[in-house]
């Protein structure tokens, strides 16, 4: 933890509120499903439980039937034991609303931590049984907490309709604000149908929602603009590919966030989500910003290698044979030259020529891309990273590196509730000594702690923050007028 200052005199010192973009709480698995069993119905809460063995049963393997049966190691001792205070205070909401100010927190988005998992449930009754029940009795327990809190709900994205279907509930029935979006989930493909379960779980693709996908889901996004919903995703990438090792979570965890994040982030650009909805915001939580600011670089710099400028400059019709030919004739040699002969002065059209079908030659073609504005309003503008507290690369969103000079949308998002958290004091200490060091400016710190997490969600819906305690501040950067703050 900073040696500087507690949370409550970093938050003294400063003229504006903080907004935690991203805490958990940690739902009390038996009595949450049999919640969920009395709103939702056996399927739920059944599900739920079966969902949540995954990883002990993962770490009831030995090493060798890990890497025997392609299992990844799981998160062992992830729940706070020795900082029993802050264990209950991730189990019981209420407990948290009451330490906030003690925590240098004035408004807090929480998603949640079993519920993580959910939209990734390969069952399609089971999924939204599930997410139903869960957001229902998530509902409950902040119901009047809704000042200083307010919980993210579960949407399961494996269909459009699915993923309006919730939304619709758990906007206008719920009253939910803030909607945890599935993505970077699996699809079995066809070819596994008949296969082994066991085997049958790694035919599989992994769906990015923005770009071939089998579904079109502009009819989200729609609603999600009707609603005044901005889409949030916290997707994970370990357990499978590269993040798979049988015996070091720590190699499955690191990066894995980023990766999913990544994955989306590029779908919904090349995909033109963010063009045909401008005005729609999307985050991509606990990955932090530093894949964010390189993303922004290589996309910029693939489009002037495979757009459609870029790309008309390797036409393989352009190649001057003759050029060529005598280029070998006086430095190559005879074998050389005698093939090209024989091939018509062509050195390899087989693997020149083809084009794998797209219908048009250029990987942007979607994001009708004219002028470099367009790089800020379809990238810059309408993404946000969640950053967690202590990851020095939070300093990327604010430096002059990035291209055109954009600042790109940092949120300040404690993690509190997990391992990597091992005393809530920490989170705003931590991310303050960025200041105290002089990596970034007060005014960056502003924008990170408060100001874009009011863009993110404000400007989507600028509702959002009335009647909590930070409305005044809120409505101020929204530039709407204030709401009346709840203990007023």
């Amino acid at each position: 933890m900073s040696s500087h200052r507690s949370p409550a005199q970093v938050r003294a010192s400063l003229k504006h509120p903080i907004i935690d973009a991203d805490g958990h709480w940690v739902e009390y698995t038996p009595v949450f499903a049999e919640r969920m069993r009395k709103v939702a119905g056996d399927r739920a809460a059944d599900g739920f439980l079966a969902a949540q063995r995954r990883i002990p049963d993962a770490l009831g393997l030995s090493i060798a039937e890990r890497k025997q049966r392609g299992i990844a190691m799981e998160n062992y001792w992830g729940r706070q034991s020795t900082n029993t205070r802050d264990r209950a205070t991730a189990m019981i909401p209420r407990l948290l609303y009451d330490r906030l100010d003690e925590l240098g927190i004035d408004f807090g988005i929480i998603y949640p931590t079993a519920g993580l998992s959910v939209p990734r449930i390969q069952d399609d009754e089971t999924r939204r049984a599930i997410a139903r029940g869960f957001n229902i009795v998530t509902a409950e327990y902040f119901a009047k907490l809704s000042d200083r809190l307010t919980p993210a709900a579960i949407i399961p994205m494996f269909t459009p309709e699915e993923a309006i279907e919730e939304l619709e509930f758990a906007t206008r029935q719920l009253g939910a604000k803030v909607g945890m979006f599935g993505g970077a989930f699996a699809r079995r493909m066809p070819i596994a149908g008949g296969l082994d379960p066991a085997l049958a779980r790694f035919v599989v693709s992994y769906d990015s929602i923005g770009l071939d996908s089998d579904h079109d889901y502009d009819p989200v996004w729609q609603k999600c603009r009707e609603l005044g919903v901005a889409p949030t995703f916290h997707a994970g990438g370990r357990g499978f590919a590269l993040r798979a090792s049988p015996s070091n979570f720590t190699f499955n965890h690191i990066g894995h966030f980023a990766s999913a994040g990544h994955a989306i982030a590029k779908g919904l650009f090349l995909g033109g989500v963010t063009r045909r909805f401008p005005d729609l915001n999307f985050a991509f939580l606990e990955g932090g910003v530093g894949w964010g600011c390189q993303l922004f670089a290589d996309l910029i710099e693939h489009w002037e290698r495979r757009g459609a400028k870029g790309i008309a400059y390797m036409d393989p019709r352009k190649l001057d044979r003759s050029l060529l030919r005598t280029l070998v004739d006086k430095y190559g040699d005879a074998d050389m030259a005698a093939e090209l002969v024989r091939r018509d002065g062509w050195p390899s059209r087989e693997e020149d020529e083809p084009t794998g079908g797209v219908p048009v030659l250029d990987d942007f073609a979607a994001c009708q891309i004219t002028r470099k504005e367009d790089w800020i309003d379809l990238y810059a503008r309408p993404y946000y990273f969640g950053c967690e507290a202590d990851d020095r690369m939070n300093v990327t969103a604010f430096g002059r590196a990035n291209p055109f000079g954009a600042r790109i949308n940092a949120i300040f998002s404690s993690d509190i509730g997990h391992f990597d958290v091992p005393d809530m004091l920490m989170p705003v200490p931590e991310a303050y000594e960025l200041v105290e060091d002089e990596f970034i400016t007060p005014d960056d710190f502003r924008d990170f702690a408060f100001a874009n997490a009011v863009r993110l969600w404000g400007t989507q819906n600028p509702r959002f923050f009335e009647g909590t305690s930070v409305a005044k501040e809120a409505a101020a950067v929204l530039n709407v007028t204030p709401t009346k703050v709840a203990a007023e």
